[in-house]
């Protein structure tokens, strides 16, 4: 009889696959741990507030590159601490969600207590790191992670409806971060930068929280969905949403390029949300505003960059 191989006979006969299927999996799982998808789309708003600091103030961008690279990567770690912390925090709770139940705290891969360290380590550095840039940025970074870890996580995920609002005080910060480490001084753009960040959660994870919303009935998170129902969380949707409509045009400095580009996005989003009540499918619909919110995000930052590019950098 011939020998079958399966992958784990092939991985026990090679030690070099072992290892890269090994190293592949930890890479996942840190990915997991540190929510990779959240640090990447902070930091987009950390590199836009930086970005736009240097423009309003005249300074070059090459002359400024250390102070770049002190501001990305430590907010990249003190978000990332945030992220690990809430894993660690919620272990008892991920088991019982779909979405969450692979995540390394979860199976065991990576032990709780090794996770807490990563997790305050991460944020100490961040916060170091932020401490060569200006006293201002440093102390956005820290607000923005105690709101995350302890008013949200720990205070009031599994306590109040209201965790969406509270949260999103924490993913408003990053914006304040980037500009603060270039310009400590108050300024009508990073404000205003803070608010469409603040607004625009709420209708982006209360969509999530629809399409999830028997996970979160399981696990006892109080979301506005599994609470309230459909229609009520709709309306908040759309109220949100139309909150962001006036914004642009606080930023008429960048341009009527991107007051148009922004208006459009904005019309374009609250349109959608309005037809979810003649959908009959909620879910679709939810999905509908979840994905065009990561566009929205995306595109909106990255026009604000767009639009003031100016060469040299230097």
């Amino acid at each position: 009889m011939n020998k079958v191989e399966t992958p784990s006979s092939q991985m026990i006969g090679n030690p070099a696959l072992s290892d890269e299927v090994h190293h592949v999996t930890l890479l996942s799982d840190i990915k997991a741990l540190v929510k990779i998808g959240i640090v990447n789309s902070n930091l987009i708003t950390v590199f836009t507030g930086f970005w736009l600091a240097l423009y309003f103030t005249n300074a070059g961008f090459l002359a400024n590159l250390d102070l770049f690279l002190l501001t990305m990567s430590g907010s990249a770690l003190v978000i990332a601490g945030g992220c690990i912390l809430n894993n660690w925090y919620d272990v008892d709770i991920d088991p019982v969600m779909k979405r969450t139940k692979d995540r390394p705290t979860v199976t065991g891969r990576i032990p709780l207590k090794i996770v807490l360290t990563m997790g305050l380590i991460s944020t100490g550095i961040g916060l170091l790191l932020l401490s060569f840039t200006t006293l201002e940025a440093t102390l956005y970074a820290f607000i923005g992670w105690f709101i995350y870890v302890v008013l949200y996580t720990v205070w009031s995920k599994r306590r109040y409806t209201l965790n969406t609002a509270i949260g999103s005080f924490s993913g408003a910060m990053p914006p304040l971060i980037g500009w603060a480490a270039v310009d400590s001084s108050m300024h009508v753009v990073p404000i205003v930068l803070f608010i469409i960040m603040f607004i625009w959660q709420t209708p982006h994870f209360l969509a999530l929280a629809m399409k999830k919303c028997e996970d979160y009935k399981t696990a006892g998170v109080p979301m506005l969905p599994a609470v309230h129902g459909f229609n009520i969380t709709k309306r908040q949707i759309v109220i949100y949403i139309a909150c962001l409509l006036p914004l642009p045009f606080y930023l008429v400095s960048l341009g009527s390029t991107f007051v148009v580009i922004a208006t459009v996005l904005n019309i374009g989003w609250l349109s959608m949300s309005i037809s979810g009540f003649f959908m009959k499918n909620d879910i679709k619909w939810a999905n509908m505003i979840f994905i065009y919110s990561l566009f929205y995000l995306m595109i909106m930052f990255f026009s604000m960059v767009a639009v003031t590019i100016e060469f040299p950098f230097s």
